[in-house]
This record gives C-alpha cells, sequence and structure tokens, in this order.
C-alpha cells in the first residue's frame, strides 16, 4: 500500500507522519528518501512550510522468467558479465514476440530494462544472419549515445554500431553505410539523410531486419504525426527493395500503448505492459514556493520562485552526497539553476562541490555534450541542472535524487523524470517543485491528479493535412505513389489529398502513379514550424555558441535579449532574421528581458457546436497572426519591469484547430460582469483555461495560445478562445471540446481556491501574455465560469433524461468546485 497525506495539515488517521529533522518514523521504516527530504526541511519556519504532501512509494520485487532457448550461449554470458543474471518477464515477453515476427510495444516503467527485450531478438538475428542488420532510432542524442554505448558491450565485433546523425562527420558517413549492422539514428536523419537517398542505402535496406523506435512515447502532437508517416515511408521502400522488418518499440508506461504504437507504425503492434522489474522505494513530495512579501504585475504576490527552490535544493543534496537531477523547463533555467547552485554551495565554503555541479540542455556543441555525459556517467558531476534533453534513456547509475521544477506538461514526462532516480535499486526522493502557474498550483493541491489519474494517451493525427500533404510529397519524391501506398498514408484521407496536390502542381498524375513535380526534393521540416534553426554567434571572436529553434527565435534572440549559454551571460545585438544569424557580445546585466507579442484571430470554419442554453461552445479551424512587437527588461530576483523597447521583427500567420465559447448577453448579465469588467474577466478565464488543459491532454501551456475578446468579429458575441500552437492543429482544441466539463471544472477550481486578492501567476496570470497580463478581472473570471459550468449541467442532465426517458440524478453544479476537487480529474 501506498501513503499519501497532507502535510500543511495534519495527516488522516492510518499514515506515517514526515519525519522531523532526518529522525526515523516511529515504526524505525524511514526511507532514505524520506530521511533526505526530512534534512533539507530541517529549520523551516512553520510558515514557509513549503511540502504539500507526501506519496510514499513502495518496494515492488522483481518477476523473472528463464533464458528464452535461442538466445546463445556468447550473448548470455556477455549479459551475465554485465550483472544480467536472469531477464524480467517483460523483457522476455516482448522479445518472444518479436522473434515470432510480430510488431512489440514494449511500455514499462522507468529502468525497467525495455533495452533488452529489444535486445535480444535483434542482437540473436544478427549472430544468426551476418548479412542482417538494425535500425535504431532514438529521440535525442544522449540517448542514442548511450544505447551506442550498450550495444557494443554486447554484440559480436562484427556488427560494427556506429550513429548516424547530425554530429558524424561526413567523411565517417560513407563507412556506416558500408559497414556498420546496428545503425544508430533518429527520424530527423531518416527523414533528410537515408529515405531520399534509398537508392545510395538500398545494400542496407534490403537487410533490414528489425527496426527499434526508442521512448516512442516522446512523438507525439505534430512531431509525432510527422514521424509516422516517416515510418511509413520506411516501410514503403523496404517492402521495394525486399525487406519486411518487424518494429520494437519502447515506451515509457502511457494509456492505450498498444493503440498508441499503431497509430505510429502504420501497422498492428501487440503491446506489453505488466513489468516485472524490481523497483525500490521512494518518497515523492509535492512542494510548492511560499508567497513572498514581492509583488510582480500590477500588485500581484508572488512566491518564491520554482527555480529559486529548486537551485537550493540541487545544493542541499549535493552537499549530503546525493546525485541529483534537477528536471526544468527551459533552457535558460537550466544555465540558471546550476549557476544559482553553484552559488549557495560556494557560500557555504563548499567550493569543491560547486565544482561538480554543472547543466546540460540542447544547444550545446556536440563536444560539450559528450563530455557533460561522460562526467554524469562517471560519477565526476554530483548535480546537474538540466532539460528533458536527459529525460530519456541514459542509463546514470546511482542517482539518489530528481527535482522537478515543475510540471513537464505531461504525466508521462513527470513519471519519466522522477523515475531517474533510484537506478541502482536505492530507495530514492522525488521533489515536484510547483511553478507559479494554475496547473502546477492544481496539482501541488490535488495530490490525486499526480498519483491516482492514469497516465495520458498520446496523441497524434496523421491525417493532419499540414503534415499529409508534406508527407505524401517526400514519398512520392522517394518512389512513385500507386493507389495501394494510400492506405498505409491515411486512405481515404491520403485519396483526397493527393487529389488536391495535384490541382496544386505539386503532384503530377501518369499511368503509373503520382510524382513529385518539384525540383530538388521537398523541403519539409518535421519539427513543425518550418522555421531553421537560428545560429547563436559571438560577435567579437566569432565563436559559435550554440543554436535556438527558429519558432522561439524572435522571442529569445531578438536584438536586445539576455542569452545564457553554460553559465555566461551575453546579450544579443542583432538578429538577422534572414539568415537565421544572432549575434552577441558578453555581458552580465542586472535584468533579463521578456518579449510582449500581439495576436490576432480570425475563425475560417465552424467543424462542430454544442449549444448550452446563453453558451455555445465550438471546435473548428482558425486563422492567427502573431508578432512580437517589443521586450521588457526586468530586475533579475524581483520581475520589476525596468524598460520596455520596441522591436520591428515580421508577422507570423498560423493556421490551426481552435476549441472556443461564445456567451450570449443573457450569459454575461447573469455573470454580473459590466462593460469595463468583461475583458478582464474574459482574458483571466481564458489564461486560467490555457493553463489547465495540459492536465487532461498531452501538452504543454507553450503549445497552446488563446484570444479573448467581449465582442469578436466573426461571432457577434463575448469570445474566448483557446489553440493549437502548431500549423494545421496536434489534437489539443479537439480533446478540450470533448472534456469540456472536466477541464472547465478544473480551471474554475484552481482560480477560485488561489490565495490571492486579484489575480496571481498561480492562477490567472500567464508568463507568456503579449498584453502585459492586462486587463485581468479574477473574481469576474469565476463568475463566467460559474455560468458557462452551469449551463454545461443543465445541457447534461436534459442529454441524460432524453436517453434515460426520465429524470437523471442532479449533476454536480460548479459552485461545489471550489472545495477538494480530486475527482475533477477523473
Amino acid at each position: 500500500m501506498t501513503s499519501l497525506h497532507a502535510v500543511r495539515s495534519a495527516p488522516p488517521p492510518g499514515t506515517d507522519p514526515l519525519p522531523q529533522g532526518g529522525s526515523p518514523s516511529p515504526a524505525g521504516s524511514a526511507l532514505p528518501g524520506a530521511d533526505l527530504l526530512a534534512a533539507v526541511l530541517a529549520g523551516t519556519p512553520e510558515g514557509e512550510q513549503p511540502v504539500t504532501h507526501v506519496h510514499r512509494m513502495p518496494v515492488r520485487d522483481s518477476r523473472t522468467l528463464p533464458w528464452p532457448a535461442w538466445v546463445s550461449p556468447e550473448l548470455r554470458a556477455r549479459l551475465e558479465a554485465q550483472g544480467v543474471r536472469v531477464p524480467w518477464r517483460h523483457q522476455v515477453e516482448a522479445a518472444q514476440l518479436a522473434r515470432d515476427g510480430a510488431h512489440v510495444v514494449v511500455a514499462t516503467g522507468t529502468a525497467s530494462g525495455k533495452s533488452l527485450a529489444y535486445q535480444l531478438p535483434a542482437l540473436t538475428r544478427l549472430a544468426e544472419d551476418p548479412r542482417a542488420c538494425v535500425l535504431y532510432l532514438a529521440p535525442t542524442k544522449a540517448l542514442a549515445r548511450d544505447q551506442l554505448g550498450s550495444v557494443a558491450a554486447l554484440a559480436d565485433p562484427s556488427v560494427r554500431p556506429a550513429a548516424y546523425d547530425g554530429d558524424t562527420p561526413v567523411e565517417e558517413r560513407e563507412w556506416v553505410r558500408r559497414h556498420s549492422r546496428w545503425i544508430v539514428t533518429n527520424p530527423d536523419m531518416l527523414h533528410r539523410g537515408v529515405l531520399p537517398a534509398h537508392q545510395r542505402w538500398s545494400s542496407t535496406l534490403r537487410r533490414v531486419a528489425y527496426v527499434v523506435v526508442d521512448e516512442c512515447h516522446a512523438y507525439r502532437g505534430v512531431f509525432g504525426s510527422h514521424v509516422g508517416h516517416v515510418l511509413r515511408r520506411l516501410r514503403r521502400i523496404c517492402r521495394r527493395y525486399g525487406a519486411e522488418p518487424v518494429f520494437l518499440l519502447a515506451s515509457a508506461t502511457v494509456a492505450e500503448p498498444a493503440a498508441a504504437a499503431t497509430r505510429l507504425v502504420g501497422a498492428p503492434v501487440v503491446a506489453v505492459t505488466e513489468d516485472g522489474s524490481p523497483r525500490p522505494g521512494a518518497t515523492f513530495a509535492l512542494w510548492e514556493p511560499p508567497l513572498t512579501d514581492r509583488t510582480g504585475e500590477h500588485g500581484a504576490p508572488l512566491r518564491r520562485s520554482a527555480a529559486a527552490d529548486a537551485a537550493t535544493l540541487l545544493a542541499d543534496l549535493v552537499e549530503r552526497g546525493a546525485r541529483t537531477l534537477a528536471f526544468v523547463r527551459s533552457r535558460r533555467s537550466a544555465e540558471s539553476v546550476a549557476d544559482q547552485a553553484r552559488s549557495v554551495l560556494r557560500d557555504r565554503g563548499r567550493g569543491d562541490l560547486a565544482r561538480r555541479v554543472d547543466s546540460y540542455r540542447g544547444g550545446y556543441l556536440p563536444e560539450e555534450r559528450r563530455e557533460l555525459e561522460r562526467a554524469l556517467s562517471a560519477g565526476d558531476l554530483l548535480g546537474v541542472a538540466t532539460t528533458n534533453a536527459l529525460e530519456l534513456g541514459i542509463d546514470i547509475a546511482g542517482l539518489d535524487a530528481v527535482v522537478l521544477a515543475g510540471y513537464p506538461g505531461t504525466l508521462a514526462s513527470l513519471w519519466q523524470q522522477a523515475g531517474r532516480a533510484g537506478r541502482a535499486q536505492r530507495e530514492s526522493l522525488v521533489v515536484f517543485v510547483a511553478r507559479d502557474d494554475p496547473l502546477d498550483h492544481y496539482l501541488a493541491h490535488h495530490p490525486r491528479a499526480v498519483f491516482g489519474r492514469p497516465v495520458e494517451a498520446t496523441v497524434t493525427d496523421p491525417t493532419n493535412p499540414y503534415v499529409l500533404g508534406p508527407q505524401l510529397c517526400c514519398a512520392a519524391a522517394e518512389l512513385p505513389l500507386v493507389p495501394e501506398d494510400l492506405a498505409d498514408f491515411g486512405g481515404p484521407a491520403a485519396r483526397a489529398r493527393v487529389e488536391e496536390l495535384v490541382a496544386e502542381g505539386a503532384l503530377r498524375r501518369r499511368p503509373s502513379g503520382w510524382y513529385w513535380a518539384g525540383r530538388g526534393r521537398p523541403d519539409v521540416d518535421i519539427r513543425g514550424s518550418g522555421l531553421a534553426p537560428v545560429t547563436i554567434i559571438e560577435g567579437d571572436t566569432g565563436r559559435l555558441l550554440g543554436t535556438v529553434d527558429g519558432d522561439a527565435a524572435h522571442a529569445t534572440v531578438h536584438t536586445g535579449a539576455v542569452y545564457v549559454h553554460r553559465g555566461e551571460t551575453y546579450v544579443v545585438d542583432e538578429l538577422c532574421v534572414d539568415d537565421a544569424v544572432a549575434v552577441v557580445h558578453a555581458e552580465s546585466p542586472e535584468w533579463t528581458t521578456v518579449a510582449r507579442d500581439v495576436t490576432d484571430l480570425a475563425i475560417a470554419a465552424t467543424d462542430r457546436s454544442r449549444s448550452l442554453g446563453t453558451v455555445t461552445a465550438h471546435t473548428g479551424v482558425v486563422d492567427v497572426t502573431n508578432q512580437v512587437v517589443a521586450y521588457q527588461r526586468r530586475r533579475l530576483g524581483t520581475g520589476e519591469v525596468l524598460a520596455e523597447f520596441p522591436l520591428d521583427l515580421p508577422a507570423r500567420q498560423l493556421r490551426t484547430r481552435a476549441v472556443w465559447l461564445t456567451l450570449d448577453e443573457r450569459a454575461v448579465g447573469r455573470a454580473e460582469v459590466g462593460d469595463a469588467e468583461l475583458p478582464g474577466s474574459l482574458h483571466a478565464a481564458e489564461h486560467a483555461a490555457i493553463g489547465l488543459l495540459p492536465l487532461l491532454a498531452t501538452c504543454d501551456r507553450w503549445d497552446l495560445g488563446g484570444v479573448s475578446t467581449g465582442l469578436h468579429p466573426d461571432t457577434g458575441a463575448a469570445t474566448i478562445v483557446v489553440y493549437d500552437g502548431h500549423p494545421g492543429g496536434a489534437g489539443f482544441a479537439e480533446r478540450g471540446f470533448a472534456v469540456l466539463r472536466r477541464w472547465l471544472q478544473a480551471t474554475r477550481a484552481t482560480v477560485a481556491s488561489c490565495e490571492c486578492e486579484s489575480g496571481c501567476p498561480s492562477c490567472v496570470q500567464s508568463p507568456k501574455c503579449g498584453n502585459g497580463n492586462e486587463p485581468l478581472d479574477k473574481a469576474g473570471a469565476v463568475r463566467v465560469l460559474d455560468v458557462v459550468l452551469d449551463e454545461l449541467a443543465a445541457a447534461e442532465e436534459a442529454d441524460a433524461t432524453e436517453g434515460d426517458g426520465g429524470p437523471a440524478p442532479a449533476p454536480d453544479r460548479a459552485g461545489s468546485c471550489g472545495g477538494d476537487a480530486d475527482d475533477l480529474v477523473f
């Protein structure tokens, strides 16, 4: 049994109180993780107690099976030399399915040995057939390099495992193509380097026995939809050369893994989900930084930042000898948290430990990444602040603790990050530090939304026209499309899209099929934005510092922006949009920078509407125009706005999908918001709704955008819009439409229960608001949400009455959402 209890209030009967000062509980069963937590909390004033709940995760014993008879003695000997004496049940079950020719996904917890499930059949096949080869796909370079080393230690020398990615020197790529039988690559290289040049790769592609897709839950949204088509193109090309590879997928624990993997591969996949690996016990704490005396925008109270608490926790844990990862939400935060932790340690006279703390994130040069990975694996580093670049797979033995500075967007990612601790069978500590935003605030006070809720299903939409069209062009450029191909690419949707591409002149119809009509190869960015990465160059030296994603560049490396790299601070002198280059100089100002933008939205098409009396819910297609128009300098530590400067950057256009609510005059009247309060009430409700949708969809608030207005020209009514921030949409808005009542109940509960008086970052203020969080009306937002929820409840009651032929039980009304709302997420 697990124990779950509140810490700020008295624990329920039957649970163990949190040990104080590191002493064991009366039962003498305190875990090392609990001791660590008590130690870092020792001396905390009662009024600043940050821990809201503690969850005890029990020890789980292993379940094993004998080695399959087909595993060679040589491979068994190599595995036993690495400490693998007997395989766990799920490893054998998945390996046997793959050996029998079934596509299989093994979806078990972090550190459950999923690698062995695909290594057993793949390495056995390579030993049996000296011509066979394996393609291994990883979503991150860190995971790819880690797995490359793992396979090299197990494989026969004739396998010659090698990496083929963006870091592979040009002169080595030909060698990989000719000689390697276990090629470690990624979907991007498959899309850009292998499939378009399949003639050069023909000797490899005709020999592919297995395709391994590691950490496949990472492929979601628009990117996941693109990857699904890349895998369909791979299967098609392999068939052309006479190969029918078996797909072996590894996934974190997600809902409906077989269905998600089937959507990704485009062929039926069998799931293995019963985890046979042992799990050490762990203590998992929910931590909300307390309110401070500081105020932010418009006098809103501010909490101590999650980054500051994470940095102090990282320093505290390192000082106690605990090997710790601190996961943060951005590249800038990775630098900042590591730097703050080092400062704390130096201030305590522990400069020796400060040198063993570093940051890890995307955008580093390859040689920097390799050295950090080596130092982390070897134990030279005790503490690392990292983005999700270290979330997946890389084997870091002996971690004692994980700190999560903010919700990572999905429960799958949260458990993946939390599972990095305790890999060497040590009882561990996990601390989730809530950021000052609505979703984190909700989770900190509703533990069942973390510990009692199923992990989300992976959302992909291969029929998204903005994905399907470009991918059909890529497929036609590789080999002419024939009618039989279209079933794999979406059936009727693919056939309709092909006809549109012919009409647009992108494809040509011939008796033998559809041919690519363009010059060269289609230029398709599977990461979704279509924008080239921006290179960061130090102006004085010409030194390459790193890169940022093209879609983030306007907001992060505009002229005047503060940019942090490996703990060093720079200021951007110029962003050249046409050349995708930002020139910087070294400087350490007393401020940070925040971009301001403006957004216009037009409704292009309404696909579905649901009348709720005085409120109507819609979903459909919208056109969004966004432009970064200015940036603010904000004082470090306080967030005080020091100055604002205009920017001259081009507007960006986006056609995507949205969910929106319209409120007629009667609804506005019932909410008792006048003309002056209406814009702020709608705006506050929009912000909070964006913050809470990731509770129910596999997205992040940064994947979403919103617009609200007292009178929208396309609806003629007060309107709140939430849209997907990806071309063509990613399924998030449709998910919001489908679970509208649960979504808005959680939104209303979060806003109403927040301790602030008139709105703060924990409820209705948004860090991405282009209007500087003006106007916002917290009380008005609660009344607006009450009206919408009352109408939703009445509509559902009416639907139930019609369906049953009689009255239905009275539904919960919105007014009851201000108390304990744990059940809202089920």
